[in-house]
């Protein structure tokens, strides 16, 4: 999945926690699938999933990005037929003063 958005509140600094802003994730999930069968119940359910990393997003807010990836990741992996996964966070709207066009982080795991 890519470019799901919602608005959190996390960072360091006051105006960022005070007004939050959007943070945007893709998501690569690799799956073992145990079955051939075209049913959704073989595989990731992505619409349960980006809820999920929505829910994430908006929730307790954390000071870093690289935190709150790593929360997004955990939730990737508890999903049941999801062996590994990578999880970029995009913060766009980053409080730096010189021109950018996007600020992320990228993680990566797998269960162990």
């Amino acid at each position: 999945m890519s470019g799901v958005r919602a608005r959190g509140f996390h960072g360091v600094f006051p105006e960022e926690r005070r007004e939050g802003q959007d943070f945007i994730v893709d998501v690569e999930v690799q799956i073992e699938r145990q079955s051939a069968e075209d049913d959704l119940e073989t595989t990731v359910d992505y619409g349960g999933l980006a809820e999920a990393l929505v829910a994430d997003i908006e929730g307790e807010p954390v000071d870093l990005i690289e935190t709150l990836a790593s929360r997004l990741l955990c939730t990737c992996l508890a999903a049941p037929l999801v062996r590994a996964a990578t999880v970029t966070v995009h913060k766009p709207s980053a409080p730096i003063r010189v021109p950018f066009t996007d600020v992320t982080v990228t993680v990566t795991g797998s269960r162990s």
